[in-house]
């Protein structure tokens, strides 16, 4: 995990910009991610939540702003450069390989080998499978042998472990996108659980979520985006009521807390 205390913010976003064509899917969106620190965003469909982490992730490459890392400015060509920096992030579809157990997939893209005959390698079935276990065990993950394949683990499992594949090689970030989607109540409890025990750990964190219940129960603080705009940055504070209508109101406009005047007019016009 992350353990860092220079006082500076793991992640810095400045002005960052997307445009899909004609469309401005992020329009000058500042984030910063404090260490230990769980972040929600939070915004309708379309606000530009999913454009700003895989601009984060190096998915998307921005098309204005600056992106600092523990203070350091970085700039990503590809999903590729973001996790050598380690920031990782764990998609909504979990991009497991279900015929691969446990071990396999924790490790895929990153196997280790114990013998290299030129071009060729041995893997290091005994040490994956190990770390595997040490890695479930320590994030109080329940599934009985990481010899399991994939296929025959439960939604709320194969999320467990797409995280865990997250944070077994030193992740600074970890990025979940809608990670208790479909899932059951028990299953999303098992996530959320496994969330906050990540942040005991050091972890720092993002969370997209539609879920407020989500969002209020782990995160200590949270951004909503507004057709490409951050609308509200503030700590996730109140009862689950008034969080709620708060979060509803930045969302359809009816509050805004960096409106320009001129922003402010069109969301008026809007209402």
């Amino acid at each position: 995990m992350n353990q860092t205390s220079d006082g500076k913010p793991v992640v810095e976003m400045r002005n960052i910009e997307k445009h899909f064509g004609a469309v401005q899917a992020l329009r000058g969106v500042d984030l910063v991610l404090e260490q230990n620190e769980v972040l929600g965003l939070v915004g309708d469909n379309a606000a530009g939540k999913s454009t700003l982490m895989k601009v984060l992730s190096g998915a998307y490459i921005p098309d204005g702003g600056e992106i600092f890392i523990e203070g350091e400015k970085v700039s990503f060509a590809n999903p590729m450069d973001a996790r050598r920096i380690g920031i990782e992030m764990v998609y909504q579809d979990y991009a497991l390989a279900n015929n691969l157990d446990v071990a396999g997939n924790v490790f895929m893209g990153r196997e280790a080998v114990r013998l290299k005959l030129g071009p060729l390698g041995v893997m290091d079935y005994p040490y994956m499978e190990q770390e595997t276990r040490q890695l479930l065990d320590r994030l109080k993950i329940d599934i009985s042998s990481v010899r399991l394949k994939v296929e025959r683990l439960s939604g709320g499992q194969r999320q467990s472990i797409a995280i865990a594949r997250a944070t077994a090689f030193d992740a600074k970030v970890i990025i979940m996108d809608e990670p208790t989607a479909a899932l059951s109540v028990a299953a999303i409890d098992k996530v959320l659980e496994l969330v906050q025990e990540l942040k005991a750990q050091g972890a720092s964190i993002i969370i997209i979520s539609h879920r407020l219940e989500d969002i209020y129960r782990v995160s200590d603080r949270m951004i909503v985006l507004r057709q490409g705009r951050k609308v509200s940055d503030t700590a996730v504070e109140g009862d689950i009521h008034e969080f709620r209508e708060r979060v509803v109101a930045y969302m359809i406009g009816a509050r805004d807390d960096f409106a320009t005047e001129e922003v402010a007019s069109i969301a008026q016009g809007e209402s």
